[in-house]
């Protein structure tokens, strides 16, 4: 319960965690921002850290000049497609024996999501994954047990890589500084996680009525 404040408390005022951290660390807070989207995305049991929104933030730093925006850019997208790539070998080597082992904390709804996400985009599921949170985590990891084409899948890891963290960054860049935003940065940081989650949302939706109308 004490991780779960915590998590909550951080990423709703990550822009004053973010800020310490600079302080506190300095250069190496790009190592620290390296480790933790490369973990979201590349450890499936990870899902919950907050992706989105320290890019959201980290932007807004980077235009105030307190990081680097061309060196935050650089590494936010090594660390992305890193994190897929890890996500998708752990996913083709290890992934039945994981998702069959009941000690291992994968919840077959995380699953069972992902596999409807690629049912309907195919392989483009790991691009449009990169902007739901949780899916995002689970979509190599899914692709690695479904054995999909690696070609295909580092294509598509490297397109949607590029595309998140140029979206989410640049959106914290341009926008997280006016006055409104600075302001009411932890109702941003929600705004962001329900846009974010909405078309998932939506999809569950959407197959409650389908099953309704069957019955």
């Amino acid at each position: 319960m004490i991780i779960i404040n915590f998590l909550i408390d951080f990423v709703l005022h990550i822009d004053t965690h973010l800020g310490q951290i600079i302080s506190t660390y300095g250069v190496a807070t790009y190592a620290i921002m390296f480790f933790v989207i490369f973990i979201e995305t590349g450890i499936v049991f990870t899902p919950f850290l907050p992706g989105d929104s320290l890019l959201f933030a980290a932007g807004a730093f980077a235009a105030l000049g307190s990081l680097n925006i061309f060196a935050l850019l650089g590494l936010m997208i090594v660390a992305a497609v890193l994190g897929d790539t890890c996500n998708y070998w752990i996913g083709h080597f290890f992934g039945e024996k994981l998702i069959a082992n009941p000690r291992v904390p994968i919840k077959k709804e995380h699953i069972d999501k992902t596999k409807e996400f690629f049912e309907k985009y195919g392989g483009k599921t790991i691009i449009l994954a990169r902007f739901v949170p949780i899916v995002r985590t689970f979509a190599p990891f899914v692709a690695g047990v479904g054995k999909m084409n690696y070609g295909k899948f580092i294509s598509f890891n490297i397109i949607g890589g590029i595309a998140w963290v140029l979206i989410a960054t640049l959106a914290g860049f341009f926008f997280g500084n006016i006055p409104f935003v600075r302001n009411n940065f932890s109702v941003v940081i929600l705004v962001i996680i329900v846009i974010s989650v909405l078309p998932m949302i939506l999809e569950i939706v959407k197959s409650k009525l389908k099953v309704k109308q069957v019955e």
